[in-house]
C-alpha cells in the first residue's frame, strides 16, 4: 500500500479531474440521501439513549466525590493534562528537529490502528495518541464515581463507552488513513460506491441505519442455505412445522422437535450443509422436526407467550405424535425458545400432559436475576420507551432489536462494517452467517411486554411464578430428565446465569455442557471443524465458578457427546419415517414459507 504523500505525489491533471467528476456525483447522491431521510419512520426516542438524568446523576456523584476527595480528582485531572501536554510537546520537539515523523513511541497496539500510518506519520499518530488518551480518561472518571446506584453506573459505563467507540478517529473519512489512500487511488469512486451503500441500506430500512454485514445477492433460501431436504406437514397462524426426510434407513422411534427463537429465523441451525445441525441430526437416525415461526406484523399486536406456547409448542407436540404414532417426543429450544419450553413444561405439569419425554436447552436463560451485559436495556426508561414504540407499530420492529444486540459489539458488528462499506465503499462479505444475522423478525407487542417485564426484569419464573394464561408457571416444575448447552463467551445468555436457571429446575436427572465460543458458534460448532471444545461437570450442586474449576475438558464439538445423551432417550429402531402422513400432506417444501416473509413492515 502507497503512503498518502507517494499517492498525492502521482496525481496528474486527468487524475484530478476523474477525483473531481465523481466528487460531483456524490452531490447527486446527497439528493436521494436526503430523500430518504425526510421519509425516515420514527420511533420513541427513549429507545435511542438514556435519559438526561442519567450523565445528571453521573455529574452529580462525581461532584460530590470530588468535594469530599479533591485529591482524587486532582489527580485524574492531573494525569490527564499531563498525558495531553507530554504527548504536544513530543510532537512539538519532533517537527522544530525537521523530522516529518512519528515519534519512537508509537503507542499501544489496538486493531482499529492496523494501517501503518498510524505508527509512521506523525498526523495520524497524534491523532491515534491523543484519542486513546482521551478514551482511558473517560474510563478512570466513569470508574471514579462511587455514589451510584450499580446499576445506574452499569448503563453510564456502557453509553460512556458507546460515545468513546463512536468518536475513534477511524470512524471519520479526515482521520482514517484507509479511506483517504483509497479515495485517491480510486480517483474518488470508493466514496461514491460507499455513498451509494449507506443509501441502500438506509432505503431498506425506512431511513434506519442497519449496517449491512453480508452480500444477500449471494444466498438464496433452499439454493445455497437452509438445502436440507424436508416438508412442511402443519400449519397454524403461528408457525410452520418442518419434517426432514430421513437420512438413515433406520431411526430411532421418539421423533426429536427443535423450537427456535423467533427472533431470528430458525435456518441459523441449517446455513450449509458443513455446518447444519439439522441436516447433521438426521444423518444420526432421528425423525426431526423444526419449527419455523411466524413473522408478525401489526396484526399480531395482541399475541403473548400463551400464544407461542398453545399455537406453537403444544399445537406442534399434537401434530408430531400423531404422525408418528407416539406417545412422547424430545424437544429442543433455543435462547428465548428455551425459556418457553421451560414455561411449556412448568404448563404440561400442571395440566398432567407428559407428551415430552426429555427436554434439552440451547443457551436458554430461566433465572434472570444477573441481567449481566442487558443491563442498558431493562432499565423503566428504556422499557417504558419499548411499551410505548409496540402500542403504536404493534410489534417491536426487528431493526431495533438487531441494533441493540450489534452495539453491544459496536466496534466488531457497527463500525468497522460501516467504515469498509460507507468509507472504502467494499461491498459486505458473501457469509452465509452475516447473511442470516441480518434475516431478522418483529415481536408481538404483547409477547414483547410480557417477556421484558413478568420474565427479563422481575424474573418471576425464578420467584413467586409467572402468570399466563390461568396458570402460575415456576422453575422448579421442569422435572422432565434435561440436558442444558450454554457457552463460555455469551454475551446474550451468560453461562453462569444459564447454570443457575438449571440448578433451579426440578428435575433429578441433569446435565450440564458448556462449551467454548460464543451465542452462534458455540452452537454451531460441527465435529467436522474440530475447532472449539466444550467442559463438563456432573455435580450441579456447585457455584458455576466451582463448577468451571474442577470441570472436564474435552477436544472437539458437543454435538457427539448430547448426541449419545439423547439416544439413551429415543427408543428403539424402526423404520425410517417419510415426512407427513395422509392427514399431513406436504404444504411447502423445505424451508417453507414463513421463513421468508419480510421483517420491514412497509413491505408487507
Amino acid at each position: 500500500m502507497t503512503t498518502t504523500q507517494d499517492s498525492t505525489s502521482d496525481l496528474s491533471g486527468e487524475h484530478i479531474e476523474r477525483l473531481t467528476e465523481n466528487l460531483g456525483k456524490i452531490e447527486i447522491l446527497s439528493k436521494r440521501l436526503v430523500d430518504v431521510m425526510t421519509h425516515k419512520t420514527k420511533h420513541n426516542a427513549a429507545l435511542d439513549a438514556p435519559k438526561q438524568d442519567l450523565f445528571a446523576k453521573a455529574a452529580t456523584a462525581y461532584w460530590a466525590e470530588a468535594m469530599q476527595n479533591p485529591g482524587k480528582l486532582m489527580e485524574q485531572q492531573i494525569a490527564y493534562w499531563g498525558n495531553s501536554v507530554k504527548h504536544f510537546a513530543e510532537a512539538q520537539q519532533t517537527l522544530a528537529r525537521g523530522k516529518f515523523q512519528a515519534p519512537e513511541n508509537a503507542g499501544p497496539n489496538d486493531r482499529r490502528f492496523a494501517n501503518p500510518l498510524w505508527d509512521s506519520h506523525p498526523y495520524f499518530n497524534f491523532v491515534k495518541r491523543q484519542y486513546l488518551i482521551n478514551a482511558d480518561a473517560i474510563k478512570q472518571a466513569v470508574d471514579g464515581v462511587q455514589d451510584m446506584d450499580s446499576k445506574e453506573k452499569q448503563r453510564l459505563s456502557y453509553f460512556a463507552n458507546q460515545i468513546v467507540d463512536m468518536m475513534a478517529p477511524t470512524n471519520f473519512l479526515a482521520t482514517n488513513p484507509d479511506a483517504l489512500e483509497k479515495a485517491l487511488e480510486t480517483e474518488g469512486q470508493s466514496l461514491v460506491d460507499g455513498l451509494e451503500n449507506l443509501i441502500a441500506d438506509l432505503e431498506a430500512n425506512n431511513g434506519e441505519l442497519v449496517v449491512r454485514l453480508a452480500d444477500e445477492k449471494a444466498f438464496e433460501l433452499g439454493r445455497n442455505i437452509a438445502t436440507t431436504p424436508g416438508e412442511v406437514v402443519y400449519r397454524n397462524r403461528m408457525m410452520e412445522l418442518i419434517q426432514y426426510k430421513p437420512a438413515t434407513e433406520t431411526v430411532h422411534e421418539t421423533p426429536l422437535i427443535v423450537f427456535p427463537p423467533w427472533i431470528n429465523k430458525f435456518y441459523i441451525l441449517d446455513l450449509k450443509a458443513q455446518n447444519s445441525l439439522i441436516k447433521w441430526i438426521t444423518e444420526q437416525g432421528y425423525t426431526l422436526f423444526v419449527v419455523s415461526w411466524i413473522n408478525p406484523d401489526a396484526t399480531y399486536a395482541d399475541v403473548g407467550m400463551e400464544d407461542y406456547i398453545e399455537d406453537g409448542y403444544l399445537a406442534a407436540i399434537r401434530e408430531v405424535k400423531a404422525i408418528c404414532d407416539v406417545e412422547q417426543v424430545n424437544a429442543v429450544g433455543y435462547c428465548i425458545a428455551g425459556t418457553t419450553l421451560a414455561l411449556t413444561l412448568s404448563w404440561m405439569k400442571q395440566t398432567g400432559d407428559k407428551s415430552i419425554k426429555s427436554a434439552t436447552f440451547f443457551t436458554a436463560l430461566t433465572d434472570f436475576g444477573d441481567q449481566g451485559e442487558f443491563t442498558p436495556f431493562l432499565t423503566d426508561d428504556f422499557i417504558d420507551g419499548i411499551e410505548k414504540e409496540v402500542a403504536e407499530k404493534g410489534v417491536l420492529q426487528s431493526y431495533l432489536m438487531a441494533r441493540t444486540f450489534s452495539y453491544l459489539r459496536s466496534n466488531d458488528l457497527v463500525y468497522t462494517p460501516a467504515i469498509r462499506s460507507y468509507m472504502l465503499g467494499e461491498a459486505p462479505p458473501a457469509f452465509d452467517l452475516l447473511y442470516w444475522n441480518g434475516d431478522g423478525a418483529n415481536l408481538p407487542a404483547k409477547m414483547a411486554r410480557q417477556y421484558l417485564r413478568g420474565l427479563c426484569q422481575d424474573n418471576k419464573l425464578t420467584q413467586e411464578g409467572f402468570d399466563l394464561a390461568g396458570h402460575t408457571l415456576k422453575i422448579r416444575d421442569v422435572d422432565v430428565p434435561l440436558c442444558s448447552i450454554a457457552c463460555e463467551t455469551d454475551h446474550i445468555a451468560a453461562w453462569k446465569d444459564c447454570y443457575r436457571g438449571v440448578q433451579m429446575m426440578g428435575s433429578r436427572s441433569k446435565t450440564f455442557i458448556m462449551t467454548e465460543s460464543g451465542h452462534i458458534a458455540g452452537i454451531v460448532n460441527p465435529p467436522s471443524k474440530n475447532k472449539y471444545g466444550h467442559y463438563t461437570n456432573d455435580d450441579l450442586g456447585l457455584s458455576p465458578d466451582e463448577w468451571k474449576k474442577s470441570a472436564d475438558r474435552h477436544d472437539g464439538s458437543w454435538w457427539p457427546r448430547w448426541e449419545a445423551w439423547l439416544k439413551k432417550r429415543s427408543g428403539k429402531q424402526i423404520p425410517a419415517r417419510e415426512p407427513g402422513d395422509s392427514a399431513h400432506p406436504s404444504l411447502a417444501p423445505a424451508p417453507g414459507t414463513y421463513v421468508r416473509l419480510p421483517a420491514n413492515l412497509r413491505n408487507r
